[in-house]
């Protein structure tokens, strides 16, 4: 097993957590356990779940997603194809978009935030003054509110890799399902897609089934000797279950046991089709009551997930802000793998858009702009609000000038809108870059 890596990560802020009034005392309690330099082991976590009595080990059946992109996705898919079949389902996903209690479900509602805040002093009162992350805190309140309200399944996101997320605390889980692969967080995970995997693969427990969407060969290698090490059966993408897209936009899934033809998934963008298959495979080897190819149908045509390539309404605030320009169309990409997939649906735009684009310094925005580049209009470069990281504005205008983009820069997203229209031309107008952003424009639009 490989060493912890170590970083000397700073306590969240509260921009960064967006909380509510009430949630804003108790951060800044917590802030003061935050360790100066984190070693990303559960070991802090653990003994909270220990003090509180192990809350971790009376928790409903398990689905543990990892992966660098469409993890969120694959959960949601996961929780509508449970949910069309008639099981409660508890959900926990990172990061949020506006509102920290959208990362804990309870039984298909997002956690009540003075229920959040009872079970953080809860948690806070057994952890003393012991050095401990808030990400550490709020999964222990999570496992809590897990444990104590009943429902079917839990879906678990990992945050960060997978073998010392704080997800992993969990003893056993039912199923893990490992979402594509690339290079993101390499300051925390490793430079290449073989060490990157290496930490995803962490999430697989022994004899436990491991479900593998689409990856590169170098992180397949990977997880495939993690699983074989521990006995856990393997169900790949392209060998033990396939997608296949159909000409009227959706698809057909098949494994050993099943031959689906399903509707095209509400969740837009050729990618989510591998998402949704990754999420129907997991279900082919659970075979949870209810599964069957009408309620699938059902569960993809309800599959909600905000921000994933997400059109706004037209009588939208930010549509009205942008007009003439329009349709408004919101995604969350931040990494090189994601701007790909994103500009593979740009190319089938019958019209190039206006790209409104903020990114952190800490991701490979040239490489992002280089694939964007050639399915976009011209860029407006903004500030990502909530974030020390963010990139200034200017740096991402250079940037995408010197692959060729026309680019310009905003002060804000509604200045952005504002000259997306400027021309008078009708064209659409695209928000991507960082979930920070997305999160932002979301907000300004209304919510969720």
């Amino acid at each position: 097993m490989p060493a912890p890596p170590t970083s000397c990560l700073p306590p969240p802020s509260l921009s960064t957590l967006d909380p509510v009034e009430a949630f804003d005392p108790i951060v800044q309690r917590l802030g003061r356990l935050h360790p100066k330099v984190i070693d990303l082991t559960l070991e802090r976590l653990q003994r909270l779940l220990a003090a509180l009595g192990h809350p971790e080990n009376h928790l409903p059946p398990v689905i543990h997603v990892a992966g660098t992109n469409g993890k969120g996705s694959t959960v949601a898919f996961l929780r509508a194809l449970l949910e069309a079949g008639g099981h409660t389902v508890h959900v926990l996903t990172s990061p949020h978009l506006i509102s920290f209690t959208e990362r804990i479900r309870l039984a298909g509602t997002p956690i009540a935030e003075p229920y959040l805040v009872e079970l953080l002093e809860e948690c806070e009162a057994e952890n003393g003054e012991a050095p401990i992350t808030f990400f550490e805190m709020a999964m222990a309140a999570a496992t809590l509110a897990f444990a104590r309200n009943p429902a079917d399944y839990l879906l678990l996101e990992v945050g960060l890799g997978g073998r010392y997320d704080a997800t992993n605390v969990i003893p056993r889980a039912a199923i893990s399902v490992i979402t594509p692969i690339a290079l993101d967080h390499r300051e925390f995970l490793g430079e290449t897609l073989a060490e990157i995997a290496g930490e995803k693969a962490g999430i697989i427990k022994a004899g436990t089934p491991a479900v593998f969407a689409p990856q590169p060969e170098e992180a397949l290698a990977v997880l495939r000797a993690e699983a074989n090490a521990l006995g856990a059966p393997i169900h790949e993408a392209g060998r033990e279950w396939q997608v296949e897209r159909l000409a009227d936009g959706g698809f057909r899934f098949r494994s050993a046991g099943l031959d689906w033809e399903l509707p095209a998934p509400a969740l837009k963008g050729r990618h989510q089709i591998a998402n949704a298959g990754a999420g129907l495979a997991a279900l082919d080897v659970l075979r949870p009551a209810g599964f069957t190819r009408e309620t699938a149908a059902l569960g993809l045509r309800q599959t909600e997930w905000p921000a994933r390539l997400q059109r706004l309404a037209d009588d939208s605030r930010l549509a009205r802000m942008a007009a003439p320009a329009g349709p408004v169309w919101i995604d969350g990409a931040h990494n090189p793998a994601a701007a790909q997939a994103l500009a593979q649906e740009l190319a089938t735009w019958p019209e190039k858009p206006v790209l409104v684009m903020g990114a952190l310094a800490n991701k490979d925005y040239g490489a992002m702009l280089a694939l964007l580049a050639s399915g976009v209009e011209r860029l407006i470069a903004v500030p990502v609000p909530r974030s020390s990281a963010g990139l200034p504005p200017e740096t991402l205008a250079e940037a995408a000038r010197a692959v060729g983009l026309a680019a310009e820069t905003a002060p804000n997203i509604p200045e952005a809108l504002a000259q997306a229209g400027a021309s008078g031309n009708r064209r659409p107008v695209a928000i991507a870059g960082s979930l920070y952003l997305a999160g932002e424009a979301l907000k300004l639009n209304g919510g969720l």
